[in-house]
């Protein structure tokens, strides 16, 4: 059968279709042969640091192209060095992320000084972990539980203004009571139960797992006694009171709910803003793939680091409720943090 100059030209677009090749995948097209920057925001050694090179270790096989993933500390005030860096200096084209610290956001909604970031703007792509803080001293300080902190001082370690070391204890001081005497100078948390081991200081207020991981032992032999939790409900399992035991009235229970909403934000991972929706797509999911990966857990369990996934769309959730406090209790917050 003959086939009509007509039914040729009607047929012409689908046999191109038919032999044309594969569309080209233009995400995977940018990360190909490229470097992805990750930003950690602390000094080498500390729970950030661990987090953010391990995590980096798996993310660029599951980034379309599998771009090379190159961890870069970059600490200084407070982790603000590295955030004012991602949001205003980083390249803003999916290349360059990090992970920044919880206490970040907070700092932002109390105008601290050096902050030079917009929460609200960020990309958030997701985090590892979702963990509980802890105040704890070794069994030779002169506090046992937690009652004794309105009696007895304590010496604990911190790593720098904006911290969460440096701030929780600050902050339970002045408006709780709680007798902690604050020692500067110590870069990480490592530096801090190194410090411990010295003698140098007597205790830390740090997130639950990462105590555990860094010193099982010393939780085991009795070393370390956790004398609170600075969330709501005490942690199973620890014989430990929650600090909101010891709240006297409503203003210091919003105070403490407004400073503890950042340990649901985890180990956010961030990029910067303007990045092109699509790449902010592929990112989280690229997270996402990466947190289920079952190298990545394996190498996470055998470190004693526990994985909690939270998506980037839930850490945005949780920064819009945070920025929309009244602004009454943030000046308390921020009188009390200074």
């Amino acid at each position: 059968m003959r086939l009509t100059l007509k039914a040729i030209v009607a047929a012409a677009p689908a046999l191109a279709a038919l032999f044309a090749p594969a569309a080209a995948d233009p995400i995977e097209d940018f990360y190909r042969g490229k470097q992805v920057k990750f930003i950690i925001s602390s000094a080498t050694g500390g729970d950030y640091d661990q987090w953010s090179r391990m995590i980096a270790r798996f993310l660029g096989k599951h980034i379309p192209g599998n771009p090379i993933i190159v961890p870069q500390n970059m600490p200084g005030a407070g982790q603000i060095t590295a955030t004012n860096h991602l949001f205003n200096t980083a390249a803003q084209d999916g290349t360059v992320i990090g992970m920044i610290g919880r206490n970040l956001p907070n700092d932002a909604l109390m105008k601290k000084e050096g902050v030079r970031f917009d929460p609200l703007k960020f990309n958030w792509l997701g985090s590892p972990e979702l963990t509980n803080r802890v105040c704890a001293v070794v069994d030779t300080a002169p506090v046992k539980k937690a009652e004794d902190l309105f009696q007895n001082e304590v010496l604990v370690g911190g790593a720098g203004s904006g911290t969460a070391l440096s701030t929780t204890p600050v902050l339970l001081q002045r408006l709780l009571g709680m007798k902690f005497k604050l020692i500067e100078g110590y870069g990480n948390s490592q530096a801090v139960l190194l410090a411990i081991e010295r003698g140098e200081v007597q205790g830390i207020c740090q997130t639950y797992s990462s105590l555990r991981s860094s010193r099982p032992e010393w939780f085991s032999s009795g070393k370390l006694k956790v004398l609170f939790n600075t969330e709501r409900h005490p942690l199973e399992g620890l014989n430990a009171p929650s600090v909101f035991d010891f709240v006297k009235n409503e203003d210091q229970r919003k105070v403490l709910s407004l400073y503890t909403s950042s340990v649901e934000l985890g180990r956010p991972i961030v990029a910067p803003p303007n990045v092109p929706k699509e790449r902010v797509e592929a990112l989280r999911k690229a997270v996402a793939d990466t947190l289920k990966d079952p190298e990545l857990l394996e190498e996470s369990k055998k470190a004693g680091m526990e994985m909690t996934y939270v998506s980037g769309p839930e850490i945005a959730t949780l920064i819009a409720d945070l920025m929309s406090t009244s602004p009454e209790i943030v000046e308390k917050m921020k009188e009390l943090t200074k």
